[in-house]
C-alpha cells in the first residue's frame, strides 16, 4: 500500500511540474545588448528591452508566463537545442549557417555593423578593416565578420567588454551592431562611430526546429504587433 501511494504520489508531482513547464516560455537572452536586452529595473536586476517586451507578448498571446534566462550568448543555440530554453530573444541575426541548427521567426529588425574607433581613426571603407586589430562580441556577426578581414579578432562576452579594450587602446577597433554601438556611445563620447558599405542584417527569434507550434505562434504576435502599431510603439521606445 505504502508503495502503491508512493508511485501515486510521484505520478502526480511528475504531471503537476509538466503542468507548470507547460505555463511558462522561457526565453534565453544574453542582457547586455542594449536596447535589446539590458539589465534595469528598481534594483538593477531586471532583464529588459526591445527584444524583451516582443517575448513577453508572444507569452501572453499563448496564455504562458514570461521567464528570462540570462546566459552568454554563445552558449544559446546550444541552450535551445538541449531543450533548457524555449526560445531565443537576443538580438540574433538570421543566417544560413544559424539556419541549421534553429528555426528563425520571420525578421522583426533590420541592422547593420558598425565600426567604433578612437577619434580620428575611423576607416574610409571596409578594406581599411584589414590587417587591424578588431574587438568584437562572442559569436556575433560582428565576430563572424571580422575573420574575413583579419585574422586579429579579440572577441569577448560583451560588447562593453570590446568596447572597453579599445578605449584602453588595445585593439584598433570595435565591430557591432548599429544600434546597442549607437546606444554605447552616449555613454563613450570619446570614442567615433563610423557607418561602412555593410550588407544589412535582420534579426529573428529562435525556436526548435521540433516546436513548429511556437513558431506559427511567435510569427502570429509578430503579425499582430506590426499591423496593431505595438511594434512601432517599442520601436519609438527604444530606438531613440
Amino acid at each position: 500500500m505504502k508503495k502503491l501511494i508512493a508511485v501515486l504520489s510521484l505520478s502526480l508531482l511528475t504531471l503537476t511540474g509538466c503542468g507548470k513547464k507547460e505555463n511558462v516560455l522561457v526565453v534565453g537572452t544574453n542582457a547586455a545588448f542594449p536596447p535589446f536586452e539590458y539589465m534595469g529595473g528598481p534594483n538593477g536586476d531586471e532583464v529588459k528591452g526591445f527584444d524583451i517586451d516582443i517575448a513577453r507578448q508572444i507569452a501572453e498571446d499563448a496564455g504562458k508566463t514570461l521567464k528570462v534566462e540570462n546566459m552568454k550568448f554563445d552558449s544559446l543555440i546550444v541552450a535551445l537545442n538541449a531543450g533548457k530554453i524555449d526560445m531565443i530573444a537576443a538580438g540574433m541575426t538570421i543566417t544560413p549557417e544559424r539556419q541549421k541548427a534553429v528555426s528563425f521567426s520571420q525578421p522583426y529588425y533590420e541592422a547593420t555593423q558598425v565600426v567604433l574607433t578612437q577619434q580620428g581613426e575611423a576607416p574610409a571603407s571596409p578594406e581599411e578593416l584589414k590587417g587591424k586589430t578588431i574587438a568584437v562580441q562572442l559569436g556575433s556577426t560582428g565576430d563572424i565578420m571580422a575573420k574575413e578581414y583579419s585574422q586579429n579578432v579579440v572577441a569577448f562576452n560583451t560588447g562593453f567588454e570590446a568596447i572597453m579594450e579599445l578605449k584602453n587602446g588595445k585593439v584598433d577597433l570595435v565591430l557591432f551592431d548599429s544600434e546597442p554601438a549607437a546606444n554605447h556611445m552616449k555613454k563613450n563620447p570619446d570614442l567615433q562611430l563610423t557607418k561602412l558599405a555593410f550588407d544589412p542584417e535582420y534579426y529573428g527569434l529562435a525556436i526548435s526546429k521540433e516546436n513548429a507550434e511556437l513558431l506559427k505562434q511567435t510569427n502570429a504576435t509578430l503579425d499582430k504587433m506590426k499591423s496593431n502599431g505595438q511594434y512601432d510603439a517599442l520601436i519609438s521606445q527604444y530606438m531613440k
